[in-house]
């Protein structure tokens, strides 16, 4: 069964960090965004291999809502 979710990456000095935030604790590294998507997808796949169906749907069932924001500093 295949499921949409949703990651969040970021960049830093080390590289690339990313997360689904339906997932607690789900999370990853990689030193390109092709290795970090590589690796936050199987530790998805890993993770939702460890939960019970109805739990899958619960996690999965969160909605998420992402926006830029443009703001001010003085």
């Amino acid at each position: 069964m295949s499921y949409k979710v949703s990651i969040v990456i970021e960049k830093d000095e080390y590289g690339y960090y990313a997360y689904c935030p339906e997932l607690e604790g789900c999370q990853t590294q990689g030193d390109s965004i092709e290795e970090v998507i590589a690796n936050i997808k199987e530790a998805i796949e890993l993770y939702l291999e460890t939960l019970p169906e109805d739990e899958r749907k619960e996690y999965l069932s969160k909605e998420i809502l992402t926006t830029t924001l443009e703001v001010q500093v003085a």
